[in-house]
């Protein structure tokens, strides 16, 4: 293998760019961005950027190290599987042995003109432009992304007013329970939270609810999930369903491996195939498929355990597991009325989640190994994973 070809240059695609060099491989390694920044991380720009804690710092990989053929600011639009080629936008083609998309996902809008998306670093920064005293700011989603940001913009001076579909935010993720604490700590730093509040459309006073009302507002961001970039490889061949479809390995055809937001695989840990949206899972599925494509004979399934974490106000959420579709929460040390507690989450027989709120990381790190294990619930709650 002498030409390897990483499309996406985010997390994913960067840890892979990295990894490969790493294991040794000496060959040419091209790198495709269609921003024209060099990798950058992006779970900062809904906490820190956003709230001006951090300067932005554009380049943020030190890419002249790994020797690569980078080329950012051009898109790929199409896959050849049987001539092993990638097109890019400005023309060009791209021959590969192997190859590894990395491509992400891009968020989702409403119809309308004139909203507010929170996915690179020039849209946090639009943003964060925007927000202060006197100011009044629509979120529509109250997800972890749009939760974050109301509370930025909250502590920033901002009259937020937080719009959700469901009747408790992020309650198919994390439980009602826990879903509810979230929105209590919004609603005491002053955010207009809405449940069950559909909407329409994006207007020039606010946003258009299913009810008829416009709630008015300067500025509107939407947050109401992402969709995964896979429309340049429609015709390729390769399977894609709500995701690049993958096996265990995370290869989706002969040397043609997925990884990061993009990706949905088939995780054996779980029993599930699942895509994943967070920052470690990405950074972890570049790494693990680098390898298996250098690797073909010595290649191990990707059965992670699932990692995220959230700063809302004072508050860190982290969270171990694939917390989704779970059928029982109980929280296990602490008090949700205190948001200080350790929640853990069941799915058939065992324990398949943990979330910690408020609390010191080794909390949660023994649940964690529950996770591993697959450990009986019954069992596990009689006394706290070691």
């Amino acid at each position: 293998m002498r030409c390897v070809v990483v499309v996406g240059a985010s997390a994913a695609g960067l840890a892979a760019a990295e990894t490969l060099r790493r294991e040794g491989y000496d060959g040419t390694l091209t790198l495709v961005g269609d921003e024209p920044l060099a990798p950058y991380d992006r779970p900062p720009l809904s906490k820190q950027i956003l709230s001006g804690a951090w300067r932005p710092e554009r380049p943020t990989a030190d890419l002249t190290a790994l020797g690569l053929d980078l080329r950012l600011g051009v898109a790929a639009t199409g896959l050849e599987l049987a001539a092993r080629t990638v097109r890019l936008a400005d023309g060009g083609t791209l021959p590969y042995d192997g190859l590894i998309l990395a491509t992400g996902v891009r968020p989702r809008r409403l119809p309308g003109e004139g909203a507010l998306v929170l996915r690179t670093l020039d849209d946090a920064l639009t943003l964060r432009d925007r927000l202060g005293p006197g100011r009044r700011l629509v979120v529509v989603g109250a997800g972890f992304l749009g939760a974050e940001a109301a509370a930025v913009a909250r502590r920033l001076g901002t009259e937020v007013t937080l719009l959700e579909p469901a009747p408790v935010p992020l309650s198919h993720a994390v439980g009602a329970e826990v879903g509810r604490m979230l929105s209590r700590a919004h609603l005491d730093e002053g955010v207009d939270l809405r449940c069950g509040a559909a909407v329409t459309e994006v207007t020039e006073d606010g946003v258009l609810l299913a009810s008829g009302e416009v709630v008015e507002a300067d500025e509107v961001l939407v947050a109401i999930g992402s969709l995964p970039n896979t429309e340049w490889l429609d015709g390729s061949g390769l399977t894609l369903g709500d995701g690049v479809v993958c096996d265990e390995y995370g290869e989706a055809a002969r040397n043609v491996y997925a990884a990061g937001d993009v990706a949905r695989w088939y995780n054996p840990r779980f029993g599930t195939s699942m895509r994943i949206e967070h920052r470690t899972n990405a950074a972890e599925m570049g790494m693990a498929v680098a390898r298996n494509l250098l690797n073909p004979e010595a290649r191990k399934p990707f059965a992670p355990v699932p990692y995220f974490w959230s700063d809302q106000y004072d508050m860190k959420v982290q969270a171990y597991g694939f917390l989704r579709g779970h059928d029982e929460v109980a929280v296990v040390e602490g008090d949700l009325a205190e948001r200080r507690f350790v929640a853990v989450y069941r799915t058939g027989e065992r324990v398949s989640g943990a979330l910690a709120v408020g609390m010191a990381p080794k909390a949660i790190r023994g649940w964690r190994q529950a996770v591993v294990t697959g450990a009986r619930w019954d069992s596990s709650l009689r006394s706290t994973p070691g």
